[in-house]
């Protein structure tokens, strides 16, 4: 009794070190949770963080490409708040696209283009993590020939906010249409065949179309503000402003028209992202009533097992109750034996036959269930009308 006593006490001090080695370390865990605190915390220093820009100069021509520079010194040279280079700071994600207009430039964050537009030059923020190089390219290069062709009478900040609304709209549209032959090419493949494979993609991808429509919608309604803000239309004459040119407040005709044009164009390009939403809901719906009909039908077909099943049992209930070993005193007539089949069998079809036309009464379905004439078609304020008026 001793022994197991001073085993048991060993057992049981032996224990808690064990569970105390399992339990994390209190240290390693708070420096897990400093590090994460860090990197989430990492591009949100007011003025040590470097930004890598592109700046173009009066002429059109590149200055400078990717050159890194601090956010003060941005902030001192342009005469901007560090808070309104937070909203183009690439590292820091911004979903709804901003156009912020200062004294001296015109501050633009849309889709993949981050911007600071001056009287004289423009200031490109490199995309932190970008992977799509070729867009950007393209961009850059309409971007210089714009700025280059002086003929065209616009002032230079107009021509870089053209330049740069039609590389948001190019790329709207270049998605649209990627979309588009997405969800057209499996939209026409579910007329073909219904699984579960296509059904998935048709999932994922009216997600990707809702994501598009969202930030199509955020861009026209970024432009309606402007459109709608009198004081800001004038303040982005920048050239004018440089010049001490007076202007009249709603003197901003050129603007407007260019502003408005391409709110246009975006929400032809929001139209159509909803009527493939539309399709896409309209094909869903349709794909579930179709499944809910085969549903039903197959349903219908396990009932229609079960009534025939129910017509076989009550046949072979009359034939067992003359295969119990009593006297019936019919064991000696010459017909007995085909009587009872006929009544046997013809029980068994009369009992399935009755449930068959039991089930397919039910299964009509109807607008109304009145058995008599229905007024149904009639509309609900003129049904208790009758020849005299009101009844």
């Amino acid at each position: 009794m001793a022994k197991r006593l001073v085993f048991w006490s060993r057992k049981s001090h032996s224990r808690p070190e064990t569970e105390f080695n399992e339990m994390p370390d209190d240290g390693h865990e708070d420096a897990t949770k400093a590090a994460i605190l860090e990197k989430v915390m990492k591009g949100r220093q007011p003025t040590d963080l470097l930004l890598r820009c592109t700046i173009l100069d009066a002429e059109g021509n590149v200055k400078t490409i990717s050159g890194q520079f601090k956010k003060s010194d941005l902030c001192a040279e342009h005469r901007l708040n560090a808070r309104d280079l937070r909203k183009i700071d690439s590292r820091i994600p911004n979903l709804i696209p901003t156009i912020l207009v200062r004294k001296e430039a015109v501050l633009i964050n849309i889709l993949h283009i981050r911007a600071l537009v001056k009287a004289d030059t423009v200031v490109l923020f490199d995309t932190y993590g970008s992977a799509d190089s070729r867009l950007h390219s393209v961009f850059l290069y309409h971007l210089e020939h714009n700025l280059k062709a002086k003929g065209s009478g616009s002032p230079y900040e107009f021509r870089a906010i053209e330049s740069i609304l039609l590389s948001v709209l190019s790329a709207l549209e270049a998605e649209m249409v990627f979309i588009r032959n997405l969800v057209g090419g499996l939209l026409a493949e579910l007329e073909d065949n219904i699984d579960h494979d296509r059904f998935k993609r048709l999932l994922h991808y009216s997600r990707r179309l809702v994501s598009f429509k969202n930030r199509a919608t955020l861009v026209q309604e970024a432009l309606d503000e402007i459109l709608s803000q009198d004081d800001d239309l004038d303040a982005m004459h920048l050239t004018d402003r440089k010049g001490n040119v007076p202007r009249q407040l709603h003197d901003h005709e050129d603007l407007e028209v260019l502003l408005e044009s391409f709110s246009k164009q975006v929400e032809e390009i929001v139209n159509e992202a909803e009527n493939i939403e539309s399709n896409v809901q309209s094909t869903q719906e349709i794909v579930e009533l179709i499944l809910d009909s085969n549903r039903n039908s197959l349903l219908a077909l396990d009932l229609q097992v079960s009534i025939a099943t129910l017509g076989i049992g009550t046949g072979a209930l009359i034939a067992g109750l003359f295969g119990m070993n009593l006297t019936s005193h019919m064991e000696a007539h010459p017909y007995a034996f085909y009587i009872m089949t006929a009544f046997s069998g013809g029980a068994a079809l009369l009992v399935a036959l009755t449930g068959l036309r039991k089930l397919a009464k039910i299964r009509k379905v109807g607008l109304s269930n009145n058995r008599g004439p229905s007024k149904s078609w009639i509309p609900l304020p003129l049904r208790g009308r009758n020849l005299d008026g009101w009844s």
